[in-house]
């Protein structure tokens, strides 16, 4: 018994010697340097879509930018602090709907494309995005 013991045992903390555990996301998106390069794709993207330009052509980019790199870079789990105002006070009034948010997703998604985040950092980001949705449609 106690061999079977010992031997679940060497097992099992072999496998746990194995498992490669994945740096934090804010480091797998290249920390503020790489979230401002996402940034910087991400506006450009906005910028040839008809769909989600017309959100932003009243927007100071400029600040826009700033807090956006903030924003992920804190849920990311880098330093940063997000001093914006919340997504449902920025997005109130603006009747978002559905179309429009995946619109915006999509151009998300092009920007970390474009920059060439792996899928696996994609969907790390999108899903902490993810819960701010119920804050941006149709309000």
């Amino acid at each position: 018994m106690k061999l079977i013991i010992i031997l679940f045992i060497s097992c099992t903390l072999a496998a746990c010697g194995s498992l490669q555990t994945q740096p934090p996301l804010f480091q797998q998106l290249g920390g503020k340097p790489g979230i401002a390069k996402l940034t910087d794709a991400f506006i450009e993207a906005i910028q040839y879509n008809k769909q989600t330009l017309p959100y932003f052509l009243e927007s100071d980019i400029n600040r826009f930018r700033t807090k956006f790199i903030e924003q992920i870079c804190m849920i990311s789990g880098g330093p940063c602090k997000y001093t914006g105002d919340s997504m449902a006070d920025v997005h109130g009034g603006m009747n978002i709907n559905e179309a429009h948010f995946n619109a915006l997703v999509n151009d998300l998604i092009m920007a970390m494309e474009a920059i060439e985040l792996p899928t696996s950092t994609q969907n790390q980001l999108l899903s902490l995005l993810a819960p701010m949705r119920k804050d941006i449609i149709y309000r």
